[in-house]
């Protein structure tokens, strides 16, 4: 379902049509979407535009490289159960979307998810790449009555979520990255943003963002690389990332579910969980704010979420926000 009831666009349709991997013909495409052939062709321009692996060949038509299903909103809904679901086909961001909209009931949760998001955004502002298809992008909104007291740890619980949804989807390896990374062998595979609107004294309105990699191209791979990161991708664990819909139902039911739970009870039910996947643990690494760095050993986190982080000099240093590189050894 669209959240604006807008007209379908030519290129969605065609898309959804390719997704199951399977060779059609310009001609079948023109007479499900009711177009001309010509119209088809443009289509599939814009979609290899998008990112998206399209092949052609003569006599069979249009196929994707690898299949990959188009988001359904009612097939995720019924599967995550219990969350409102909405998909676009196009957004600058789903958090940015679900932030500007009228907040949940308390207690409720509506997920966002969208096929191409042009203005992804991770911590500081940074630029999240998502090439369509090869990627998941998805928020859930939510209101807090009274804002719980452990409120900056809410992005490490999400982890804890987000990571409980990829085991159960045969992502094993998986591991997270304080403060809101999820890392496969020091490649980043996801990343989680939190962002909350609210009044004095009020109830709050908390959107919960990430975006994971499903299946990334050497060209992904360079782009993303050049903003200075490498990168993993669900494809190379071994997760069958085509199930677009059975992953972000996963990933919305046990989000929701770790929403819910933290208005209840905050980050302690999520603490021995989110340091047992701690990836950071005793290797050192340089924290910065922007306009300072500290180096250290890291030491895991306390029960409020902060990274403990042991200077050179022995002093154990509470670290609450801050961007973290890991540091080759003996790296000074």
């Amino acid at each position: 379902m669209s959240r604006h009831g807008a007209d379908e666009p030519l290129v969605r349709r065609v898309f959804t049509a390719l997704a199951d991997g399977a060779d059609h013909s310009g001609e079948h495409l023109a007479a499900l979407a009711g177009v001309s052939r010509s119209a088809v062709w443009k289509a599939i321009e814009q979609l290899r535009e998008l990112g998206l692996d399209v092949e052609a060949a003569t006599n069979r038509g249009y196929r994707l490289k690898s299949a990959c299903e188009a988001l359904d909103a009612a097939r995720i809904a019924a599967l995550a159960s219990d969350c409102e679901v909405h998909v676009e086909w196009s957004l600058a961001s789903t958090n940015a979307t679900l932030l500007a909209e009228p907040a949940p009931p308390p207690g409720a949760c509506i997920a966002l998810l969208t096929e191409n998001q042009t203005g992804g955004r991770g911590r500081r502002g940074r630029r999240w790449c998502a090439s369509l298809g090869g990627s998941l992008a998805l928020s859930i909104a939510t209101t807090y009555e009274i804002l719980p007291r452990d409120l900056p740890a809410l992005t490490l619980a999400m982890g804890c979520c987000v990571l409980r949804a990829l085991r159960e989807r045969g992502a094993e390896s998986v591991r997270l990255k304080w403060p809101n990374d999820l890392w496969v062998e020091d490649r980043k595979l996801g990343g989680m943003l939190i962002e909350l609107r609210a009044e004095a004294g009020g109830p709050g309105h908390v959107v919960f963002g990430v975006g994971l990699n499903l299946s990334l191209s050497a060209a992904d791979r360079a782009e993303i690389a050049g903003l200075g990161t490498e990168a993993a991708d669900l494809a190379s664990l071994g997760v069958d990332v085509a199930a677009r819909n059975a992953l972000a139902a996963a990933v919305i039911a046990h989000c929701c579910a770790g929403l819910r739970c933290f208005g209840r009870e905050g980050f302690t039910p999520f603490a021995a969980e989110w340091r047992a996947a701690d990836a950071l643990r005793d290797r050192r690494v340089s924290v910065s704010d922007g306009a300072t760095e500290q180096r250290g050993v890291a030491r895991g986190i306390d029960a409020e979420g902060a990274l403990q982080l042991e200077c050179d000099d022995g002093r154990i240093v509470r670290i609450v926000a801050g961007e973290v590189s890991v540091r080759a050894r003996g790296d000074a």
